[in-house]
């Protein structure tokens, strides 16, 4: 019997989420399983992973092929490189030791970058945001001096209309009375 380490979809149409599970590979996809390992949920950013980390490493020392995707997602977690340095232990390269010491080193690595990421999304938001609100901020003024101007062209009536002014005729005329 192969076993397989798999997704099982759950969720609406369009927010899925999934179960990972160890399952017969001869099973449906949402069919029976063995054991429920964790939940994958690819809708948040970054994608929420929340695996049984003994449990899963534990089946993938006993041989369960994880799928594609699962093993992208184990790999993320660091279950991948936990199994090659505990294959390196019984091969004799390694120590229980530096195990542990390489592994903790990878995980501290791969928080930090986690976290940053994280940090960096939220920045990105809130200086969108911020864009957001000076463009409105500047297309509402905008909006108000178009206002403004046309009120004003309404209340400039002239108020007396101007007549050209025509020369003045001298109607007093120099005459000899003689």
């Amino acid at each position: 019997m192969a076993v397989k380490i798999r997704l099982q979809r759950h969720g609406k149409k369009d927010s899925a989420f999934f179960h990972v599970v160890v399952a017969d590979g001869r099973a449906p996809r949402d069919g029976k399983f063995i054991e429920k390992l964790g939940v994958y949920n690819p809708s948040t950013n970054p994608a929420t992973i929340d695996i049984n980390f003994d449990e899963t490493l534990n089946w993938i020392m006993k041989g369960a092929q994880p799928t594609d995707t699962c093993r992208a997602i184990l790999s993320y977690k660091g279950i991948m490189f936990k199994k090659h340095l505990l294959d390196g232990v019984k091969k004799g390269a390694l120590t229980e030791a530096q195990v542990e010491q390489k592994f903790s080193q990878w995980l501290q690595e791969k928080e930090g970058k986690i976290t940053s990421k994280k940090d960096r999304l939220a920045g990105d938001d809130t200086k969108k945001k911020s864009d957001k609100m000076k463009a409105e901020t500047v297309a509402k003024e905008v909006k108000a001096a178009k206002i403004a101007a046309k009120t004003t062209v309404v209340t400039e009536t002239p108020e007396t209309p101007v007549t050209p002014e025509t020369p003045a005729v001298d109607t007093t005329t120099e005459e000899n009375p003689a």
